[in-house]
Order: structure tokens, then sequence, then C-alpha cells
């Protein structure tokens, strides 16, 4: 009977950890510079940027996704040449479980098969996940590339202090409310909670990188 019990104990213990491992790896890749939060300065610098199209980008912020920023830029008379080339230095990242083929693609060097690949392996829940599927098509150095691109969506609830600190923007202050109002349980708290803190559009980008289960 105490046997059996250890084994119990044994295995919630395993899943626990688990379950804590993933979380611990469920955050916003890093690398790139996310034009939601940069300066003007450090827009101006970026590819075919000019002082005009750097203050017209920060006036029209946030992106709540790449493809409002595609939208943009080629309003701007950038090709889509010149484009591709401010996401190498340059992106607002992608939902690995939510974001389209069209947003995929919008990645240099993502064709419509690594757009597939990301897919097909739905729902991300870890970096090790993404390093073991998508290291089947291609090597290390580019799994970490493509991973400056994206992210594993964030439980509200669960999410360490190294979790949310991967979140563009996200300081100590707001980590604090972060974990202040656990537990979460929908996005009219958030909405509700956050906005005694920034304005409506910023909580709208911080949101996009949050899930409750």
């Amino acid at each position: 009977m105490m046997t059996r019990h250890r084994t119990i104990i044994t295995f919630v213990t395993s899943l626990a950890l688990l379950f804590g491992a993933a979380s611990l790896q469920a955050q916003v890749g890093k690398g790139l510079l996310d034009p939601n939060i940069a300066t003007e300065g450090e827009l101006q610098v970026l590819p075919h940027m000019t002082p005009a199209i750097a203050k017209a980008l920060m006036e029209k912020r946030p992106f709540l996704s790449v493809l409002d920023l595609n939208a943009f830029l080629l309003g701007q008379k950038l090709s889509a040449e010149q484009a591709a080339e401010f996401y190498r230095k340059a992106f607002v990242h992608i939902n690995l479980n939510t974001g389209t083929r069209e947003e995929i693609t919008l990645i240099p060097g993502a064709a419509a098969r690594m757009a597939r690949e990301f897919m097909e392996y739905r729902p991300w829940k870890t970096w090790t996940q993404f390093d073991k599927e998508i290291g089947k098509y291609v090597g290390q150095q580019e799994t970490d590339r493509l991973k400056q691109y994206v992210f594993i969506p964030i439980n509200l609830n669960t999410a360490t202090d190294e979790d949310f600190l991967t979140v563009p923007g996200a300081g100590q202050r707001m980590l604090r409310e972060f974990k202040e109002y656990r537990p979460w349980k929908t996005k009219e708290q958030f909405d509700k909670e956050i906005g005694k803190y920034v304005g409506p559009k910023e909580t709208s980008r911080l949101w996009r990188y949050f899930v409750i289960p």
C-alpha cells in the first residue's frame, strides 16, 4: 500500500515538474526590435526608414499583428522586398498557435512549407517542442532564427517572472500587476485591471501575448 502511495506521489510530482517546465518556456522570442515599443531614433536607423516614416509609424502604433504593420509599410511606398529587409531587424511577433499562413510567410525566409509546419504541430507549448519539430526540417541555427519572430502564448496564472519579462515593454511594474490580480478569469478582467495603469491600446497590445486556459 505504501509503495503504491509513493508511486502516485511520484507521478503527480512528475506531472507538476513537466507542466512547470512547459510554463517556463511559454515565452516571446528574443533578438528583434519590436516596432511597437521602439524609440523614434531606433526606428530611423532600420532599413528603408526615413524620419517621416518613423514618425508616422509611432503615431499609428500599436500594430496588433504583423499584417497591420505590413499594410502600413506598403502604404508608405516600401516594396515587399524592402519590407522584408525591415523584418530582418524588426517585427511584430506572431502567435504560434493562432498565426495565419499570411502572417507566417512574412517572416523572411519562411515560405509556404514552413507555414505548413508551424500550423501542423499546434498546439505549441514549449520551445523544446519547437526545436524538436521544426528541427526535422532545418538546423538549430535556423530554428533559433525563426524563434525570434514568434511567441508561445503565456499562461497569465502560472507564468514565471522570466516568462512575463520576455513580453516586449513589460517591465517590473507591469510584472507586479500581472501577478497581483491572479487568478485571472477573463479578458474583460484583464482589460479592467491592467487598464488602470495603461491606456486601452497598450492593454490590447499586452493581451495578445497571454492566454487564460
